[in-house]
């Protein structure tokens, strides 16, 4: 038995592998089916868990066999969006793309989405696989896996329970990459000492995507700051300018380490949605897709009707009143919101903010994090603040402690019935206005349920 790999070239499996391969495949489609003819979820997990216990190969088996190649992307913030805006670029430029669009990336989640491209027979029909992948587990998956690009967001502090600080992390990747063939394509975010520093480093093709706008830095470096020291030689690293977090232009008095020279015009590109943060997802993209040979007229038309995944900025229109919702899930995250949630509000757009504060397992269970977000600049706007969530009281307290006395403009309302604090959010969102949710992962999940649901009231 023989399955086709990437390289035009063949991968011998014996039968047992084989056999192994069609059961697996076979038991996550029928476990598919039930799960969603059942409606008792996306089925996005699961199937991939039991078909890796059947076939614990299954990894490998099944990305070697697609046509160009796996496009794997990392990072802390901005995988889904950026994977996404890449899946429409190279679905419009003809290709078939398998992806992980339901978020689930860590091993099940990868081997699920490739199974549902695979037939009973063990093949898999694609000419490109983005996988989405957990910062955490992309040393486990790289031998398996061995992706043809490597795209490399950003590394910010997240859910410190599980993950501990970027350093560690990039670490681990640098070490994960470093055996991987040499035409293996990593593009890495310049703007990001860390990542940058990691690129420099590696022996494989690397290219950079980054920001040249001066005019977006900030007026100063924001609490939630990972790494402003140089990842070279320890010493404080200068910066000319900060776009976002430890995110901007740089380099070391010391050692001469410095940014990474980008591979992309940022002035010259537009970008999707609201937000810096979404400039880079298409800086990030953009980049990739020339890469692999995407018409610039197509990824242009992309950019301009690319729609939001799930959470991700995404609009609703709910009893006459607009609503987007900003996944917010650590410090820089909710930094950014934050930031262009005051860019609106100066716009007379937004006078209502809902803020909801989970600490289940996908949000990670330290909740400290929201000490190091910039309420002082959310509150200092004005306007309403409505909180709820399982950590209602602590988000209720960080933003009391955020209010001066000169911050009368600003209302806090505490609501810990989630339907409740929506309804009330509503309540004081005028007409013309739009209601920018800010949540936790899990709560997010929950927001979407309520309001697409129509559960408010």
């Amino acid at each position: 038995m023989t399955l086709v790999d990437r390289k035009d070239g063949v991968v011998k499996i014996n039968l047992v592998d084989q056999l192994r391969l069609s059961v697996a495949v076979s038991t996550a489609n029928t476990i598919t089916y039930i799960i969603r003819s059942l409606k008792l979820g996306a089925a996005s997990v699961l199937p991939g868990e039991i078909a890796s216990r059947i076939q614990p190969r299954i990894l490998s088996l099944l990305s070697r066999q697609v046509k160009y190649g796996v496009i794997m992307i990392a990072g802390t913030n901005g995988k889904t969006t950026t994977s996404r805006l890449l899946r429409k670029m190279l679905e419009n430029q003809g290709w078939r793309v398998v992806h992980n669009e339901a978020g689930a990336n860590l091993e099940n989640g990868l081997a699920t989405a490739l199974i549902e491209r695979t037939n009973l027979f063990g093949k898999l029909k694609a000419d490109y696989a983005i996988l989405e992948v957990d910062e955490n587990v992309i040393p486990k998956v790289l031998p398996k896996i061995q992706p043809k690009f490597i795209l490399c967001l950003n590394l910010f502090r997240d859910q410190l329970d599980r993950y501990g600080e970027v350093d560690t992390i990039s670490q681990r990747w640098s070490k994960a990459i470093a055996p991987l063939p040499p035409d293996t394509v990593v593009i890495a975010n310049a703007d990001d000492p860390t990542l940058s520093h990691l690129g420099q480093n590696l022996t494989q093709k690397v290219l950079f995507f980054g920001l040249s706008e001066p005019q977006y830095y900030l007026d100063e470096i924001p609490h939630a700051v990972d790494s402003i020291y140089c990842p070279s030689c320890g010493e404080s690293l200068n910066y000319q300018g900060v776009y976002l977090s430890h995110l901007g232009d740089f380099d070391c008095p010391n050692c001469g380490f410095k940014k990474s020279k980008v591979n992309i015009d940022s002035s010259k590109w537009p970008q999707i949605l609201i937000g810096l943060y979404n400039k880079y997802n298409t800086l990030a993209a953009t980049l990739l897709a020339q890469q692999i040979g995407v018409a610039e007229s197509v990824i242009l038309e992309t950019i301009k009707t690319f729609e939001a995944a799930f959470g991700r900025a995404e609009e609703l229109e709910i009893s006459g009143k607009k609503v987007r919702i900003l996944l917010a899930k650590n410090p820089v995250g909710m930094n950014e919101t934050i930031r262009t949630v005051n860019e609106i509000k100066k716009a007379g757009g937004a006078s209502t903010t809902l803020m909801v504060l989970n600490d289940r397992i996908p949000d990670g269970t330290d909740v400290s994090w929201i000490w190091d977000v910039d309420t002082e600049k959310l509150v200092a706007s004005g306007g309403n603040i409505v909180v709820s969530g399982d950590r209602v009281y602590d988000m209720a307290l960080r933003i009391k402690y955020s209010q001066t006395n000169g911050n009368n403009g600003c209302k806090l309302i505490v609501k810990e019935d989630l339907s409740e604090a929506i309804a009330t959010a509503l309540e004081h969102t005028p007409v013309g206005e739009t209601l920018h949710i800010l949540p936790t992962y899990s709560a997010m999940l929950e927001v979407r349920g309520l309001l697409t649901g129509k559960q408010i009231l």
